[in-house]
Parts: C-alpha cells; structure tokens; sequence
C-alpha cells in the first residue's frame, strides 16, 4: 500500500487454530481489487505438513510453491510450478530467533516473484515496526535477505 498499490488480506483464524492449517490470503494489484476472495492461488507460502497437503495442490500452474523444508520433509510431485525449499527455521534460529521464520520465507518468495522491490518492503518494515518491537528491526531484515538469497541461488 506504501507503494501505491492495491492491497486485501484475508485471516482464517478459526477452528483451524488448534492444529489444522490457518492461513491468510493476500492480494497485491495494480488495478482494483474485485473480491479477496481466491480458489487458486498465484503463490502459496507453507509453513507446515497440513498446509502443505492442503494448499500445494491449490497453486496455479505456472504459479509458485514456497515450502519450509525445516519443518516438511514432503515433496511436491507437481511439474507445472515452481516449488522452492527454504529451511527457514533454521535461517531464522541462525539470526537469533525461530520466530522470524516467516521473513526466510517472504524473502525467498520474493526472489523468485518479485511481486515488489526488496527495499519497499524493508522500508514498510522501518516504518510500520512498533516501537516496542524496534530493536528487532535489523534481524528481520538479515533474516529477509538470507531468504531472498536462498531463494535466488536454488535451480528453478
């Protein structure tokens, strides 16, 4: 949205919560947005066995599939896409703290979709991090890049 783009997201928060797979849709556009709603997605970022089961078959041909191989040790069969294994736990422990996971992943995505600049969304982490998080501003971002770089450097 910083960047003049159209923007929803979606959060599934439900019964899912309790070991099934939670998940949020995300749509970034340059033109509007008719519905957030979407069958099959364009990309799908999965962080675990049951997203994985769920949401790989889902993915567009042609579309991409981000899989944390720290986490799923299965493999897609699938030749119509393009599937990248990021262990991004372990980058993310690398850096301090496991919980930071979700950037490998966003990094690696954006290495193989550049859906948008590596520097606007290092910006909107500067300017919308809170403040009590601020001092976790600079492994996010190490985090973020070590992502986009084994996204980048993993054969398509």
């Amino acid at each position: 949205m910083d960047s003049g783009r159209n923007v929803t997201w979606i959060p599934s928060y439900g019964p899912e919560m309790r070991g099934g797979t939670a998940h949020c849709t995300v749509i970034i556009s340059d033109d509007p947005i008719g519905t957030p709603l979407i069958d099959r997605p364009d990309i799908a970022i999965v962080l675990n066995g049951p997203s994985f089961k769920k949401y790989a078959p889902l993915v567009n041909p042609g579309g991409l599939l981000a899989v944390n191989s720290s986490i799923i040790e299965q493999n897609s069969t699938r030749t119509d896409i393009d599937i990248v294994m990021v262990p991004a736990n372990g980058i993310a422990e690398e850096m301090g703290s496991g919980k930071m996971m979700n950037m490998a992943m966003l990094g690696a995505m954006l290495a193989r979709r550049p859906v948008f600049e590596m520097a606007v969304l290092e910006q909107a982490l500067k300017d919308h991090l809170p403040a009590s998080k601020a001092h976790l501003l600079e492994s996010n971002l190490q985090v973020l890049k070590r992502g986009f770089e084994v996204g980048d450097t993993i054969p398509v």
